[in-house]
């Protein structure tokens, strides 16, 4: 399923929203050829009540789910920012070390952000970064702990820049969690049962007017799909055409470049 989300967002929605329209539909279809309108409203009463305090517990389930998902993209989007911004401070605080240290960090931290934005990220989005796939962080902590301190004559700007790079590393795993999956199969699996139940239920109501109750039905449908699609996509803040932005990179690299 992962292949809609590299589609256009428009494009994706269409697709899950019709499948699904269609098969609730058909679901309709086959309940209204079996049982007359007459025959459902006798039970309208007692249904409508049971729907109601089913749809309530469902919607704040939903309502909950998405509410955290949100968060985590949220996070995974400042945590990136973060790390950028860590990463261009450390540089300019390079400038401050005495040479060769100084430009040797600098380049370290060019080929970090680098590997960031041109690897790593895009490694996120399949899965095959780790928190212990240290990689180009493993590299650059290397450059600091090879520095002679007795060289540089700056002890507070050393310390400094060292807790800086403590940081980069903090919003690296931070990152990294965001990437992962937040949403428990246990949960999507509640979540689509609901999902089949709430949209089921509306075959048993009996309208005079089948036109209105096949529009009423896909309507929900189509409400309830595009909800869960929209968890889906906040579930890969790494993945796909709505990914997180690593603008951020991009444009610390590019200053680091006229640096």
């Amino acid at each position: 399923m992962q292949f809609l989300l590299h589609l256009p967002i428009a494009f994706s929605f269409l697709i899950v929203s019709a499948l699904t329209s269609a098969v609730a539909l058909a679901g309709l279809h086959l309940v209204r050829r079996k049982y007359s309108a007459e025959v459902l409203k006798e039970n309208h009463e007692v249904g409508a009540i049971i729907f109601n305090a089913f749809g309530l517990f469902y919607g704040v389930m939903v309502a909950f789910v998405v509410f955290v998902t949100w968060t985590g993209y949220d996070d995974a989007t400042k945590n990136l920012q973060m790390e950028a911004s860590e990463a261009l401070d450390i540089f300019h605080s390079a400038e401050g070390f005495p040479e060769p240290a100084n430009k040797i960090i600098q380049q370290g931290i060019r080929d970090y952000v680098a590997s960031v934005y041109n690897d790593e990220v895009k490694r996120m989005s399949q899965g095959g970064i780790s928190l212990y796939s240290g990689g180009a962080h493993r590299k650059l902590a290397t450059l600091f702990y090879q520095t002679d301190e007795k060289s540089i004559p700056n002890k507070e700007l050393y310390a400094e820049t060292l807790r800086r790079l403590n940081n980069l590393a903090q919003y690296r795993r931070l990152m990294i969690f965001a990437g992962n999956n937040t949403v428990p199969s246990v949960i999507w699996l509640v979540l689509l049962v609901g999902a089949v139940i709430t949209v089921s239920y509306t075959y048993f109501f009996g309208m005079k007017n089948i036109k209105a109750q096949y529009m009423i039905t896909t309507a929900l449908t189509v409400t309830i799909t595009l909800i869960l699609f929209l968890i889906y996509i906040l579930d890969h803040p790494f993945t796909g055409t709505s990914k997180v932005s690593a603008e951020p990179l991009k444009e610390v690299i590019e200053i680091m470049q006229k640096g």
